[in-house]
């Protein structure tokens, strides 16, 4: 069976039906047919963990219905051949087990059963599901039956033993963020974390206070007074400001008030709702550095707005991926009980 498979190209070209000549992810449709070529992985899927902006977009188009948010969903995967919300643009990951490997596939002699999670988003795979179980209406988390391809140049994980598989799912859909926090904080820096009761934005806080130091202060921005406690709870933030992330007065002055006036050395924002951009650039001083991981995020809007303040500020856009960063998102957990825990308490139960 191997010999007959069909030579694909590395980028994954050889699905995409429109329009032509562009890459899968941009691309309106792929063709999902669950045949694979000789450089792909062919994946049956067991759960989707749909992206942050995308499944809060999704679930207040169908005013919060199950039933309707299952259809809509259906009707993106079929229309696209992959799970791209058409309105953010963005996806999530998925969960599976290897049920054939091509011949010329990176790891070529992964075993077939090997249960893996997939780090690209779903706006670029390959994917048709038969059916809908189950949707989280909270966490995003959806169980399905279906089938999924990852090409050659795409990553994934093998799925630790040691950890709840739906708080591993959680984890890797956004271990790009804290990858890129443990990157770019350090020592003595004031770090605003927005959204800061999410999962990237937990992530996030772990890293900005394990790395800021002593000499450092970490400043939590979450909506939730639940997510607030929590957040107090672990320890991981200096202030904890009960905002609306999409207020850039409030947001500006909570910021300025708390440093004294000296704003953010680096603001990351996590939150999953549009309009918050100015808010970020007015938290964060002049020279500083605004690292937009939110799919929610317009960069029209974030660089005119920049503009219209005169905030000379840099402005990153979050990166999903970073050499090592599923093996340091996954170690997160397990250098922090407290926040295992609470990942595990959230979207998944212990072993």
């Amino acid at each position: 069976m191997k010999s007959t498979q069909k030579k694909g190209h590395p980028y994954g070209l050889h699905r995409v039906i429109q329009p032509e000549g562009v890459l899968p992810q941009p691309a309106w449709k792929i063709d999902a047919t669950p045949e694979i070529y000789d450089n792909e992985l062919l994946i049956d899927v067991l759960k989707l963990n749909i992206d942050s902006a995308s499944f809060t977009q999704l679930k207040e188009e169908v005013d919060h219905d199950p039933d309707r948010l299952k259809q809509r969903m259906l009707e993106i995967i079929e229309e696209r051949g992959k799970m791209h919300n058409p309105v953010t643009g963005s996806g999530g990951m998925l969960i599976g087990k290897v049920e054939q490997v091509g011949r010329l596939f990176s790891q070529s002699d992964l075993p077939v059963g090997t249960k893996i999670a997939s780090l690209v988003s779903l706006t670029l795979t390959p994917m048709k599901v038969e059916k809908i179980h189950r949707i989280d209406m909270k966490t995003g988390q959806v169980d399905v039956s279906g089938k999924a391809i990852l090409f050659a140049s795409g990553p994934f994980a093998v799925l630790p033993h040691d950890l709840p598989e739906s708080a591993v799912l959680a984890t890797l859909d956004v271990c790009g963020a804290p990858a890129q926090t443990a990157r770019l904080v350090q020592a003595g820096q004031r770090v605003v974390v927005m959204g800061a009761g999410g999962k990237s934005g937990l992530l996030c806080l772990y890293h900005a206070w394990k790395n800021a130091g002593e000499t450092g202060q970490v400043i939590a921005v979450e909506a939730n007074p639940e997510a607030c406690e929590e957040i107090r709870s672990l320890g991981l933030a200096h202030h904890v400001l009960q905002l609306d992330a999409a207020n850039p007065v409030a947001v500006y002055e909570a910021i300025a008030e708390v440093t004294q006036g000296n704003l953010a050395d680096l603001t990351i924002n996590c939150v999953n709702i549009p309009h918050t951009e100015l808010p970020a650039i007015l938290a964060t001083r002049d020279g500083g550095m605004v690292y937009f991981f939110s799919m929610a995020v317009r960069f029209t809007t974030a660089a005119l707005g920049a503009e219209g303040v005169g905030k000379d500020v840099q402005m990153m856009i979050g990166n999903g991926y970073a050499p090592g960063h599923a093996a340091l998102a996954i170690d997160t957990l397990r250098q922090s009980r407290a926040l295992r825990n609470l990942f595990v308490q959230r979207y998944g139960q212990e072993k």
